[in-house]
């Protein structure tokens, strides 16, 4: 059975979120004490994906349609909970906790090459494209692309990072949403100071205790109204922007990044203003999480598995890797799990998806996230060229 009308691809999403919700609040299933419905929405979409469900035109059709507006238009809702002062008080902390996700991700990357190059296609054929992926797991696909064009990348072996970075992304983020809800195990067991972060969601909540409005079907309308034009006007600004960057050479600032960064700015701003107290916020923030989730899952099929098993190997083992360094970090300096899924998320998916794992702690930590991936895309060639220069050693 195959979805081919682009219409009923978005009802079944949406019937799937809705269904699981409902299953949680009245037949109280004691599963999603374990496993949240959103992890169940990501999981659930992902294999119906690899099994064919949403393979058609109609459907890539209708998502190429909704994603990237229904993402602008999540981001921009979120950010008018978000306390610009307070955010800024995490500067330092983002910076450094980013960066150790960026060198523990580049040290599974060197450790590991010479352990499966040959697995791989040779050391020859595959440093390019390996440092190219870095480069695209700093920043993003904006990066990638400018390190083909920088480096000799080998077609086969790019074709295979592609089939990599699309595999261990869907389960990593899969498995970072998990993680929500073991947060305080991890922070306890590394002592996390989350003085400061808890400070972004308190000024948040004062906020909306403050006016402590019911939400009316005029406040929904509106909301939803004006984050849909919100996310088609800065896509446009987006695309001039990164028009103008490209033309100066800074060809990593695509227009998705560069419409992320102005939607963020867009949100602080008018969070600033009397719509930042609008008390449908919450409710439609949650609405675009569960949509931007399903439409993501849905691509995210596990077939490419079989294409290049050994290259997602070498990818699962680099985030193995990461994984125990950063929580060797974290307890060397109190990092809590909330900044390091979403740095984590930052350098692996972009300014585009590191508000998805930031929002699932708390919807006004979605500045976080954007501002992250932002600095990934500024140094994410700078990083693949060091890699590649180390890759080299091994040739």
């Amino acid at each position: 059975m195959v979805i081919t009308n682009g219409f009923t691809y978005v009802a079944f999403l949406m019937f799937l979120g809705g269904g699981l919700l409902a299953l949680q609040k009245y037949a109280k299933w004691k599963i999603f004490n374990l496993i949240p419905p959103l992890v169940w929405v990501y999981v659930l979409n992902m294999v119906f994906c690899t099994i064919g469900l949403y393979n058609s035109e109609g459907v890539a059709a209708t998502y190429s349609a909704l994603k990237n507006n229904l993402l602008y238009a999540m981001i921009f809702v979120m950010l008018l909970r978000c306390n610009f002062r307070k955010l800024s008080k995490l500067g330092g902390r983002m910076i450094a906790i980013f960066l150790g996700c960026s060198l523990t991700l580049a040290v599974g990357f060197f450790i590991g090459f010479p352990l499966f190059a040959n697995v791989l296609g040779g050391t020859d054929k595959t440093w390019a494209a390996i440092a190219a992926l870095y480069a695209s797991w700093v920043g993003g696909s904006g990066n990638m692309a400018a390190m083909q064009a920088a480096l000799p990348v080998d077609a086969g072996a790019y074709s295979c990072a592609l089939a990599l970075d699309t595999v261990c992304y869907s389960l990593w983020i899969a498995l970072l949403l998990l993680a929500v809800r073991y947060a305080k195990k991890w922070n306890s067991a590394v002592k996390a100071d989350t003085s400061k972060l808890d400070a972004v969601a308190e000024a948040a909540n004062a906020e909306l205790s403050k006016d402590n409005k019911k939400a009316t079907y005029a406040d929904w309308v509106f909301l939803i109204g004006l984050s849909l034009m919100v996310s088609a006007l800065s896509q446009i600004v987006g695309a001039a922007i990164s028009k103008g960057l490209a033309s100066m050479g800074l060809t990593m600032f695509d227009a998705g990044t560069c419409t992320t960064l102005f939607v963020t700015i867009l949100g602080l701003i008018c969070a600033l203003t009397p719509l930042g107290k609008l008390p449908a916020v919450e409710d439609v923030s949650s609405l675009y999480l569960y949509a931007v989730i399903s439409l993501l899952a849905s691509t995210a099929s596990l077939a490419d598995l079989l294409s290049a098993p050994m290259w997602v190997v070498y990818g699962l083992f680099v985030l193995v890797l990461h994984v125990v360094l950063m929580f060797l970090l974290s307890k060397l300096f109190h990092w809590d799990l909330c900044m390091v899924s979403t740095a984590s998320l930052a350098n692996i998916g972009g300014a585009g998806s590191a508000p998805i794992v930031a929002t699932a702690y708390n919807p006004s930590f979605a500045g976080i996230g954007v501002l992250m991936g932002v600095l990934g895309t500024a140094i994410g060639n700078i990083f693949g060229l060091a890699m590649g220069g180390l890759l080299q050693m091994f040739i």
